[in-house]
């Protein structure tokens, strides 16, 4: 102790070396100070670990920077917890690399935050792997910023965890792709939620089928927008399911067009419930088909009003024999329409009694001539009412038969005069005879005249009375043969004449 600080440096390095470790605890920091920094290189480990911690923080930064990294290797915990910020901030790469994990962990959050970017790049996986996470929770963002995506992946997940939102929301689009998919489950709802728009689009389709339910429902309406098709389309079934319906509205058409079919099919009703206007339109024709009966079901009536014509003649027979009655009058006439013929038979009955004359009478002719015999059957009086008469026309001979007595006697006189000579000898008998006598005059003299002898023996007498001047002549022989004694009684002087 009694070296001078001029005599200190004067010591070589074998008589430095042959200092005992008391002596060497013995110095002063003034004499610590007064070395030369070959001198602090030939200390020898033992040597190194008798320092006190006094004076290592006294030591200066050139010579903390000249320690050889078995040197810096045998120093021990309270050594190392002694160097002051400033020397920490010296510390060279192979003084770092030479740390051992044990040591690592002994740095204080102060020694930590003095560490510059390019010391921080230096450390090795496993000192990376090693920090607490106090330590992590303490890494400025230039540091945060500053790790090598091969450092971030050597994070446990417990330091995953530990990042704040700030630290978290610095990573670089490289540094959150560098993250494994144990580290992205690791992430909690909070930190999801504050990942950048830009952060979000980055992910791996990996990380993202990875990431848990909840954390999935921690995104943010922003951060659903931000998403890519490809990261929309590689989201699992549940994941999907988990949206909530505000996450769904969210969506953009062309994120919506890139749902799988599998993905429509696992969301959820109040989910398809959800989903507004311009989410309906960019339904494909296949996300259509992929539609489960519960889900069409869950269809609003002004989501099934904005459906794309194509899309509604995509649905299939068992989704539109599902819908319900409500839906069925949603449909506007050119949706009604595009209805493949194969749609419209599997209509039942109560689907086809909820058409609206509007929709009735936009049936194009070959859609009505699809219709089975038990849907036209089904139609009310007002909707029969509503045809064309160029609708009457298409009916088949088949469909004419299925026309109840109602039905038949709730036609207009248009209609009864449209009705074809085939399709007026396919009739019923009882048909025939519930026409009521004000539609007997609209029948055409052609049809009259096509009348079967059957047909005409089925008139009532109030029918033979109703028939005009005109229609009388057009009867044929056998069918005035065929008028029972009844009807010739009951006929009026003008039709005689």
């Amino acid at each position: 102790q009694a070296l001078t600080t001029v005599q200190v440096p004067a010591l070589k390095g074998d008589a430095v070396v042959a200092l005992r470790t008391d002596h060497v605890a013995s110095l002063t920091t003034a004499q610590v100070v007064a070395m030369t920094t070959a001198q602090v290189q030939s200390l020898t480990t033992a040597q190194v670990q008798a320092l006190t911690t006094a004076q290592l923080a006294a030591m200066e930064l050139g010579d903390v920077a000249s320690m050889t990294g078995p040197q810096v290797t045998a120093l021990q915990t309270a050594q190392i917890q002694a160097l002051t910020t400033a020397q920490t901030a010296v510390l060279t790469t192979d003084q770092l690399v030479a740390l051992t994990t044990a040591q690592v962990q002994a740095l204080t959050t102060s020694q930590v935050q003095a560490l510059k970017t390019g010391q921080i790049q230096s450390l090795t996986t496993d000192e990376v792997a090693a920090l607490t996470t106090a330590q992590i929770a303490s890494l400025t963002t230039a540091q945060t910023v500053a790790l090598k995506t091969g450092q971030i992946a050597a994070l446990t997940t417990d330091e995953v965890a530990a990042f704040t939102t700030t630290q978290l929301v610095a990573l670089t689009t490289p540094q959150v792709q560098a993250l494994t998919t144990a580290q992205v489950v690791a992430l909690t709802t909070a930190q999801v939620s504050s990942l950048t728009t830009a952060q979000v689009a980055s992910l791996t389709t990996s990380q993202l089928t990875a990431m848990e339910l909840v954390d999935v429902q921690a995104f943010k309406t922003s951060q659903i927008t931000a998403l890519t098709t490809a990261q929309i389309a590689s989201l699992t079934t549940d994941e999907v399911a988990s949206l909530s319906t505000a996450q769904v509205t969210a969506l953009t058409s062309g994120q919506i067009a890139a749902l799988t079919p599998d993905e429509i099919s696992a969301m959820k009703t109040s989910q398809v419930a959800s989903l507004i206007t311009s989410q309906i339109v960019a339904l494909t024709t296949g996300q259509i088909q992929s539609l489960t009966t519960p889900q069409v079901q869950a269809l609003t009536t002004g989501q099934i009003a904005s459906m794309e014509l194509a899309d509604v003649a995509s649905l299939t027979g068992p989704q539109v024999a599902a819908m319900q009655t409500g839906q069925i009058q949603s449909l506007t006439t050119a949706q009604v329409q595009s209805m493949t013929t194969d749609q419209l038979v599997s209509l039942n009955s109560g689907q086809v009694q909820a058409l609206t004359t509007s929709q009735v009478a936009s049936l194009k002719t070959i859609q009505i001539a699809a219709l089975t015999t038990d849907e036209v059957a089904a139609f009310t009086t007002g909707q029969l009412v509503a045809l064309t008469t160029t609708q009457v026309q298409a009916l088949t001979t088949d469909q004419i038969v299925a026309l109840t007595t109602a039905q038949v006697s709730s036609m207009t006189t248009a209609q009864v005069a449209s009705l074809t000579t085939s399709q007026l000898v396919a009739m019923e008998l009882v048909d025939i005879a519930a026409l009521k006598p004000s539609q007997i005059p609209a029948l055409t003299t052609a049809q009259v005249a096509s009348l079967t002898t059957g047909e005409i023996a089925s008139l009532t007498t109030g029918q033979v009375q109703a028939l005009t001047t005109v229609q009388v002549p057009a009867l044929k022989g056998d069918a005035v043969v065929a008028l029972r004694t009844d009807h010739v009684a009951s006929l009026t002087t003008a039709q005689v004449v």
